[in-house]
């Protein structure tokens, strides 16, 4: 439920003034719909925009910030906004989602579900990107882009506007309808994010700017950056845009930069962040809730407008997540800010299932059958440049790269391997690559050997400086006693739904006692009835990845902090459930499943 709703922190806010919520209809260039409630600054209540009664929008001026409040159709406007990702969310769940939002006092949703937010007369604050961050690999970019060895992201760079262009001709068409103007709920749109930050090409912004609105994009454009990046002067001269500021906790020298770059402008923080994300081997981080009522209610008093980053956080489901590269690399683990505005709620309680014991088990190198390709090459070749996928490369997952060795010695791995490699011989483990372990010994022996590494991409950098560097899986020379491994035989092991589901056909085995790592282990989960939500738990097990009926819930670690995994009431079937585990070292035999989340030992973000 809400830790908080805006209703209540707004009692004490004397300034606000709030048009709640869009038409319910947003066919009609008109509006037409429910009517909207608009609080004044002295408590005073009146109903626009009424079908029957009431004037209604002329929906021609939209939202605009020409003084030091935002107005819509020249009615005095708050944005009290919030962020819920449709792709952390399941289906099924976001009208719940939204609701709830609506519920805690919010009026304006800053992700997609347009045409439902509609329906529940939220405002949308659309982001189209293309990138987005969101702690998403390589913040939501794809990663064919970086085929292109020159590629140069997020820049005017031709190969990336190139697919810009392709990707805001396909979408911009169908969310031009939907702005205020033309009787939607779009009342603005983000201009990219936090290129304050990056800041790599002064020409940038204004192609983006151009290539929104030369497609029909008409509503206010915003900016969003963080607070110690306001003042670059590639998004200052971004002079078509109102900025907003990203913060966890008030600082009044935030906010008085802020107006000295536009002072006759609304002061809005655009992400105000309820949470925090985590890192494989570190510490569940939360922002204490009387932290977070009191910075909402003094921006309120402020007359600010807000917007909750989260509101709802959900799960990164599948390889989604991101990856810190400052000061060193660490990823991200799968849950995404499940101490936000709402805690995770759900439409029916929540079950302990009974475990799904282990009774098959699937040798790696038994599956490999199933895999596209295999593919030879005289050097390795990183992921993103295999020609698998209709030619657009390995997105996620793991890669496999076997050669042949005649005597054993010292592997340097030249700081080449991304992101964490599995050593074999012989499909033997001899021991573990990763960014801060460059040298591995090879044990000798007689004739001639496979040298395999079983190299997992553990999340591609979401954001800094570095994302035209993202390559995965095996990015340049392993070196076997000085000298370069060469003649490569590579399996792509991107575990799609689609490989997962072939994997029916594989020589599965009856779990013997001592199985053989890494490995699939199957089992099943029973739910009866209409099935709930739960949280996959694996004490005993080591890394690896679970799936449900061929759905990747994410990767699981035991160095925590997380220890549950998110599993939805709607990606399970009311009777038999495959549970699927790849397991990278070592298992239990046995699958978990609880009734309340387990995130970690918890620390206050500071």
């Amino acid at each position: 439920m809400c830790l908080l709703t805006v209703a209540t922190l707004r009692r004490k806010a004397l300034t606000l003034s709030v048009i709640s919520g869009p038409a319910a209809d947003p066919s009609t260039a008109e509006g037409g719909g429910t009517g909207d409630l608009v609080v004044s600054s002295h408590g005073r209540k009146r109903l626009t925009n009424m079908p029957a009664r009431g004037r209604r929008m002329s929906r021609k001026v939209g939202l605009s910030a020409n003084s030091s409040q935002f107005t819509l159709e020249g009615e005095p406007f708050h944005i009290l906004g919030g962020s819920i990702h449709y792709f952390r969310v399941p289906r099924a769940y976001w009208r719940d989602r939204l609701m709830k939002m609506k519920a805690c006092g919010i009026n304006t949703l800053t992700t997609a579900y347009i045409n439902l937010a509609a329906e529940l007369e939220l405002w949308v604050i659309l982001r189209p990107g293309p990138y987005i961050s969101s702690e998403l690999d390589l913040g939501g970019l794809p990663s064919w882009l970086l085929r292109d060895g020159s590629m140069r992201l997020r820049t005017t760079y031709p190969g990336f506007t190139q697919a810009v262009n392709t990707f805001f001709d396909k979408l911009i068409p169908k969310v031009v309808p939907l702005q205020f103007k033309k009787g939607g709920p779009i009342i603005a749109v983000q201009v990219e994010n936090e290129y304050g930050s990056f800041a790599k090409d002064e020409s940038y912004m204004l192609f983006i700017k151009e290539a929104l609105q030369s497609r029909g994009i008409s509503e206010l454009l915003l900016t969003s950056d963080n607070h110690n990046t306001l003042k670059d002067e590639h998004v200052i001269s971004f002079l078509v845009a109102i900025r907003s500021v990203k913060l966890q906790k008030l600082n009044q020298r935030d906010i008085q930069d802020l107006n000295a770059i536009q002072p006759n402008s609304p002061t809005m923080v655009m992400d105000y962040w309820t949470g925090w994300y985590d890192v494989w081997g570190n510490l569940h981080h939360v922002l204490p809730p009387e932290d977070m009522v009191s910075t909402m209610r003094e921006m309120l008093r402020r007359g600010m407008s807000v917007n909750l980053y989260m509101f709802h956080g959900g799960s990164s489901f599948g390889f989604m997540s991101g990856a810190l590269a400052d000061p060193s690399y660490k990823a991200l683990v799968p849950s995404y800010g499940d101490e936000s505005f709402l805690d995770m709620p759900a439409l029916r309680y929540r079950e302990a299932y009974e475990p799904a014991i282990m009774y098959q088990h699937l040798f790696l190198w038994d599956a490999l059958s199933f895999t596209e390709g295999p593919f030879k090459s005289l050097k390795p070749v990183n992921m993103e440049n295999l020609p698998v996928n209709n030619k657009n490369g390995q997105s996620y997952g793991y890669t496999l790269y076997e050669t042949t060795i005649t005597r054993g010695g010292l592997l340097k791995s030249g700081d080449n391997v991304r992101d964490r490699a599995l050593v074999f011989v012989d499909r033997s483990y001899i021991g573990l690559f990763k960014r801060q372990s460059l040298e591995l010994a090879v044990p000798d022996g007689k004739g001639r050997r496979t040298l395999s590494f079983l190299v997992e991409n553990c999340g591609r950098v979401h954001q800094g400086r570095d994302l035209d560097k993202q390559h995965k899986g095996l990015v340049g020379d392993i070196l076997l006693n000085n000298i370069p491994l060469r003649d490569f035989t590579i399996y792509s092991l991107d575990m799609k739904p689609s490989f997962i589901d072939s994997l029916y056909q594989a020589p599965w085995k009856t779990l013997p006692e001592n199985p053989s790592f890494p490995g699939f282990f199957m089992g099943r989960l029973f739910a009866y009835g209409y099935p709930s939500d739960t949280f996959v738990k694996l004490p005993g097990w080591e890394k690896g990845v679970v799936f449900i009926n061929g759905l990747n819930l994410g990767r699981y670690w035991s160095i925590g902090p997380q220890q549950t995994l998110y599993l939805p009431g709607p990606f399970l079937n009311s009777g038999i459930n495959q549970v699927i585990v790849f397991e990278e070292q070592e298992a239990d035999y046995k699958v978990q499943f609880e009734d309340t989340p387990d995130l970690g030992m918890a620390a206050d973000i500071q």
